[in-house]
């Protein structure tokens, strides 16, 4: 289960609004992977993967601003790690998912995962100070 916590937070009522977002995205997916039930997941996953795609872009722009705003030195390497979070999404394979549902689920949980603990913890944290 994916939860906004505290430790989660770089102190910017805006952005960390927004990654709450990616977090109740990320447990969609989460709660749809253990979804015994749903037989059929494509669509679901789908639906999933294109509302990250559309809030991460209107994310990244929202949170490049800030840091335009404020001369953030770091900007660039921030814009590079969005672009290759963007390009991920991009280039994900529909026909596998659609051939391995599950396993596209926990790999795209991974992926998500490793973003939002590595990112924000160590990346977005010091737009906040």
């Amino acid at each position: 289960m994916y939860n906004m916590k505290e430790e989660y937070k770089i102190g910017l009522d805006h952005i960390d609004k927004q990654h709450e977002k990616l977090f109740e995205l990320a447990n969609k997916a989460y709660m749809l992977l253990k979804d015994e039930f749903a037989v059929d997941k494509y669509d679901k996953i789908v639906e999933i993967i294109n509302e990250l795609k559309e809030y991460t872009i209107f994310h990244f722009k929202s949170e490049e601003e800030y840091m335009e705003s404020i001369n953030y030195k770091g900007l660039f390497s921030q814009k590079l790690q969005h672009e290759k979070f963007i390009n991920v999404l991009q280039e994900l394979d529909f026909k596998q998912i659609d051939e391995n549902q599950d396993e596209s689920l926990i790999k795209v949980l991974d992926f998500l995962n490793d973003w939002l603990s590595d990112h924000i913890l160590i990346s977005d944290k010091f737009i906040g100070k």
